[in-house]
């Protein structure tokens, strides 16, 4: 799919309140990838393997807490998908590599309705432009992987009430906030996953 930026393009690189490189541990833990990997293709994918495979998915495992910021998810060491696109997000811009937030309407079941929102990431690779990938952490059925030019998400789309966004944002969208910012545990918020119609402006 043709996707597209919409913020400035500075906006791929900075620190926002949410996406918060320049929190220490952030900063510690993008340094220790970087000392063993000097070139932005094996950076961005150790960046990508380590997000999925060392943060736990916080409803694959059913524990931990609510996470939001990149800080608190790389502390605790669990977040839902789009609180794990922050922290990739966050690891990749702390080594100058600009990266944004990207999007997919998914079924919450096997097919059909309730729906959500799916988060995932794009980084910006040299000879590949603008690359999608989902750290969101693998398990039976879902085996995400990073490797350029050959896009490998976690989840298809299936079905028309589905739907691939195809902007790359800066900072997460305010639905997703919002639904974090509101959850008091895991179980609400699963119940309760932030969603966006495919006929919206997003679309």
């Amino acid at each position: 799919m043709n996707l597209h930026i919409i913020d400035a393009p500075e906006a791929y690189l900075a620190p926002c309140a949410i996406i918060d490189f320049e929190h220490p541990a952030i900063a510690a833990k993008a340094a220790e990838l970087r000392a063993s990997h000097t070139d932005t293709l094996s950076l961005a994918r150790a960046s990508f393997e380590f997000v999925r495979d060392e943060i736990a998915h916080s409803w694959d495992v059913r524990q931990g807490p609510v996470t939001l910021k990149a800080s608190e998810v790389l502390l605790t060491g669990f977040g839902y998908c789009y609180a794990k696109s922050h922290l990739l997000a966050a690891l990749l811009r702390a080594n100058g590599i600009a990266a944004g937030l990207c999007y997919q309407r998914l079924s919450v079941g096997d097919s059909g309705a309730p729906y959500c929102l799916h988060g995932l990431n794009a980084v910006l690779l040299p000879e590949h432009g603008w690359y999608r990938c989902d750290p969101r952490g693998n398990k039976p059925g879902v085996n995400a992987v990073f490797k350029p030019p050959l896009e490998q998400l976690a989840f298809p789309i299936k079905e028309a009430s589905e739907h691939d966004f195809a902007q790359i944002f800066g900072s997460p969208l305010p639905e997703v906030i919002s639904a974090l910012q509101a959850a008091p545990d895991i179980f609400w918020l699963h119940a309760h996953l932030p969603d966006v119609s495919p006929n919206s402006s997003l679309a």
